[in-house]
Order: C-alpha cells, then structure tokens, then sequence
C-alpha cells in the first residue's frame, strides 16, 4: 500500500477510500447525496495529503481543515468534511489498515449557530396557495407545497415518492428516510385534496409511471427541479430571505411544537434519530415562547392580581 502511480495519485489512499464508498453503498446503506458528499469531501482529502493511509498524522487533518478554510469555505462545510475524514479514518482502524485514528481528537471548526429560519402560519399559507389556475404544472406545484408543509418531509423523500408509498384514503404516505429507513407520516386533509386533484392531472397526462411527481415531460422530478418550484412561489409571495424546502419542513415542525406537539412525536414524523437533532430545528421564537409564560405560569400575572 502507498505506491504512487503514474499519474501521481496515492494508489493505497484511492483504494481505501473504494472501499470505504462501497462500504457505506452496501453495509450503510447511504443514500446517493451522502455517498456524493463523501467521494468529493475524501478526494480533496486525498489530494491534500498527498500520503498512504498508514502514513496520515494528526497534523495532515488539521493542516487539511485549515486548508479548506483558508480557501474561503465556510466553517460549517469544513465541519462536514472533518466528519467524512473521521469516518472514513474510523473505517481504516476498526479494518486494521491503519493502527491510530489521527483525526479523534482534531476538534470541529467552532460555527456560530444561527437558528433555523421558518414562515410564519400567514406566509406559509400564502405561499403555499400561490399556485393558481387549472392544469397538470399548477396542480402539481400546488400538491408538492402542500405536502411538504402538510408532513415536513425532506425534499429527497418527496422527489422519491412512488405511487403506491401514497395513501390518500386513510391521509398517510410512507417515506424512505436516511439510510433508506421507512417510517410512515400522517398527511393533512388539504394536501391529500390537492394530491388527488393532481392525480386527476397525471392520468390525463397520460404518461404512465410509479413516479409520484413528474416534471413536463413525464419524467422523474428531481431534488432541484422541487427546489425551483418553492424558490419561484416564494419570490410570487413576496416572502424575503433564502426560502426552500427544508424552510417548509422546519415550518411543518416549529407550527407543530407551537401547537403543543410533544417534542418525541415531531421527531417521529421528522424521520431524525436522535432528539438533539430535533430539538435543533424547533426553536420558537422570543414572541410565543413569552406568550406560553404569561399564560401558563403562576408568577407571570404582570398586574400583581
């Protein structure tokens, strides 16, 4: 292991990092945007430095953080390929290719944490009846909206729908989560009813798929192409800053916990598996959190009655 080859690409690192991708493709089951993240984040990784795995210190992965950082990337993405370093590292160890861990105790670039933004109930729903008027794009678009605030699901869940993950009798949908994980989610009466009008749609299409939503041609929607459609109604909507699907799903999330939801069945219905993940994307605002106070604790009565 180590060689170099001719084109000067460390042959032992590319292979370690194959089998890596193979493992989280097969044993992980990952999905495709993972896998994506992490060919891309061990590549640059590899280009860096430049060493057979055995070789890899400490000081590689850290000079390899600062590195990125330097280049101008953000904290956060930094982060992110600190975590793709880690885990393939931790891979070689626990396969006995190399003897340390290097990169255990190289600490995660600090990032100040902002809070996750999401739409008030009136823009939610401003935008979500934006797409006006009859035909297979405005029912399409409508459905799409609808569900994603209807059940907070990721934008990789709905692009994944098929036909039969849809349930509009009893209001439910099974999703493939991370990890390619099932988990079944409620869906809300106006969403199902803007569904099956885009069902309607579909069939007089006439372009037979078990692909749930279908771009004009008749083909598989994509991750982008839903990412468009949210971008180009909340623009319509006039609703400012940078709105896209995970906005509707951390809005799906923040109107429940605001209407009382405990914080366990939200993570339930987000698909996360671990509650610290949740409990990121459920921040109320100053306003209702004051409000929830003066109106459930028994010394905020602020006129002393």
């Amino acid at each position: 292991m180590g060689s170099i080859s001719e084109s000067g690409v460390i042959a032992g690192m590319q292979e370690c990092i194959d089998r890596f991708i193979r493992y989280l493709e097969v044993q992980r089951a990952a999905s495709e945007h993972t896998v994506r993240a992490y060919k891309k984040d061990l590549a640059e990784f590899n280009s860096f430095v430049k060493k057979a795995p055995a070789e890899i210190e400490m000081i590689d992965v850290r000079g390899f953080i600062a590195q990125q950082i330097r280049t101008g990337l953000s904290k956060t993405t930094a982060g992110r390929r600190l975590g793709a370093v880690r885990s393939f590292l931790k891979y070689l160890y626990r396969e006995g290719v190399i003897s340390v861990n290097p990169a255990k105790l190289v600490s995660t670039p600090k990032t100040q944490r902002l809070l996750p933004q999401f739409l008030t109930v009136d823009d939610a729903f401003e935008l979500i009846e934006k797409p006006e008027g009859i035909g297979f794009m405005m029912a399409r678009d409508r459905a799409i909206l609808e569900l994603l605030y209807s059940s907070g699901l990721r934008v990789s869940e709905v692009s994944g729908l098929n036909m039969e993950d849809l349930n509009t009798r009893e209001g439910l949908v099974k999703v493939r989560g991370k990890g390619k994980k099932e988990r079944i989610v409620p869906v809300g009466a106006k969403a199902i009813e803007a569904l099956k009008t885009y069902l309607v749609e579909k069939i007089l299409l006439k372009k037979k798929s078990r692909v749930l939503f279908l771009n004009r041609s008749g083909t598989k929607l994509t991750d982008r192409g839903i990412r468009r459609i949210v971008v180009k109604y909340a623009r319509q909507a006039g609703i400012d800053g940078r709105i896209g699907p995970h906005t509707l799903r951390h809005t799906f999330a923040t109107h429940l916990l605001q209407g009382g939801a405990d914080l366990r069945v939200i993570q339930e219905l987000l698909g996360h598996s671990s509650l610290s993940t949740t409990q990121k994307y459920t921040h109320l605002d100053l306003t209702h959190l004051m409000d929830v106070y003066d109106k459930a604790h028994p010394m905020s009565d602020k006129d002393g009655k």
